[in-house]
């Protein structure tokens, strides 16, 4: 095994961790929102669609943002952005 794929698969599992990290955050603030934050005059359905559009919209800008630090580490690494295509 180089020391290329170790370094990948040491950053492909620090990723997995990050991810399952977010996610249990961000559940838990979601659900600490809803509590303190209730919408009036509606009723259930449009809450949890509204709960489901705040979770989808944090999650796509965090992995967003996750995309973009791997973008930028990976050219820092190896000078292109997609290593192995021209």
């Amino acid at each position: 095994m180089t020391p290329l794929y170790g370094f990948l698969a040491v950053m492909v599992l620090f990723t997995a961790i990050l991810i399952a990290y977010l996610t249990k955050q961000f559940q838990n603030e979601n659900s600490n929102y809803l509590s303190t934050n209730p919408m009036k005059k509606t009723n259930t359905k449009s809450k949890i669609i509204e709960k489901e559009k705040i979770v989808a919209e944090t999650l796509n800008g965090r992995f967003a943002m996750l995309g973009l630090i791997a973008a930028i580490g990976a050219y820092l690494t190896t000078g292109q952005i997609i290593p192995g295509f021209v």
